[in-house]
């Protein structure tokens, strides 16, 4: 996942995790031509695979301007070697035009919009930075992409505003012309991070964060909306994801993968970070200029990063039903101190629960299905 303009952004919403990177990364600080060139020839090179995905976020990534994509495209050709190259792009919408719809229509891009409900939800976190809201923007935004035939799909941050509203969310999302969705809940220390990320420096979150029953509820809520009549029509990520399980397949999400650090995350100047939630100086793996990615990512610091994540279960998550489902969880979310444990519990650990007890009859029922049709 590359990160063209790092932090920057043309909103400022209270829950994002990135605009602390500030503190590491200059406001000015952009992804040049040659390192563009260097990081597409690189991660081609290093990709033994014959699908290379190029993931392109920020931040806000359109302020990388529509130049530098039109040479990542041409560069994407120049060093493809005959490999199907992709690209994606998470955005807030709020730079889209018409120029940009035509250019993901002809590079079939898959573009990522972020949309946290309607107009009371969205607009209470996701406001501009001269303090404008950006529902409106939004909506004429996806209705942009779907004349012009671009591939979309929503992330919903699911945070205090949202939690309880999961059909409104939902039906708002329809009605947009969501065909794929992905939920996020946020939660996030209620605490300055500095040089590392510390799970037992607290336990107290930030008042945009979800409650601990939240998430499911929330994606329970959804669930019941989405089963009584959009099987088949609508594709959302974490449901997929608990069928693909059930019939045998990886989980697909890193948070519910045994192990994780196959999301790495390469920012403006080349740096190289274990993950995305990790950006800290502990977490850094080397840059693209001294190494190449296919070094970084098969290197001994980042292997025991991915490692650590199965081996840093609490003795309560070895034991869990549902432990081939979770693993645990996201390891920045296990900040809950559980008497006589050495490791911390994810804060976010009866939401699972309850999100697997919800869905499962049904999904066992889908799985059977499918199962008996092939």
């Amino acid at each position: 996942m590359a990160k063209p303009v790092s932090h920057q952004c043309n909103l400022k919403c209270d829950y994002c995790f990135y605009l602390e990177k500030e503190a590491y990364y200059p406001s000015q600080d952009r992804m040049s031509m040659a390192r563009l060139e260097h990081y597409v020839k690189n991660y081609i090179e290093g990709s033994p695979q014959a699908h290379v995905d190029f993931a392109w976020q920020g931040g806000e990534p359109t302020l990388a301007g529509l130049d530098f994509y039109k040479e990542a495209v041409r560069l994407q050709q120049k060093y493809g070697a005959g490999k199907q190259i992709s690209n994606s792009f998470q955005t807030n919408g709020i730079a889209i035009n018409k120029q940009w719809a035509e250019f993901f229509a002809e590079n079939h891009f898959l573009i990522g919009i972020s949309v946290d409900g309607d107009a009371s939800i969205h607009d209470k976190y996701r406001i501009s930075t001269n303090g404008k809201p950006t529902f409106e923007r939004v909506g004429h935004v996806i209705q942009l992409l779907k004349e012009h035939g671009v591939a979309f799909n929503t992330l919903t941050v699911v945070n205090d505003a949202n939690w309880n509203q999961g059909k409104q969310v939902y039906q708002t999302l329809k009605q947009l012309g969501s065909e794929h969705m992905q939920f996020i809940p946020v939660v996030e220390q209620d605490h300055i991070h500095d040089h590392a990320f510390n799970p037992n420096a607290t336990n107290k979150v930030t008042p945009f964060s979800i409650p601990r029953h939240g998430y499911g509820q929330f994606m329970a809520d959804v669930f019941d909306e989405w089963v009584k009549q959009d099987l088949g029509k609508i594709y959302i990520q974490a449901f997929e994801m608990l069928l693909a399980q059930k019939l045998g397949y990886p989980a697909g999400l890193c948070i519910f993968s045994k192990t994780c650090g196959d999301n790495l995350i390469v920012e403006a100047n080349g740096d190289v970070y274990s993950c995305d939630h990790f950006v800290y100086p502990d977490n850094r793996i080397g840059n693209i200029n001294e190494k190449s990615l296919a070094a970084l990512a098969s290197s001994p610091q980042q292997l025991q990063f991915g490692n650590t994540k199965f081996d840093s279960l609490t003795e309560q998550c070895k034991q869990c039903t549902y432990l081939n489902q979770c693993y645990g969880g996201c390891p920045k979310q296990r900040i809950d101190h559980i008497e006589n444990e050495v490791y911390g519990q994810n804060y976010l650990c009866a939401s699972y629960q309850h999100i697997f007890r919800h869905t499962s009859k049904t999904i066992n029922k889908l799985a059977s299905q499918l199962t008996q049709r092939s």
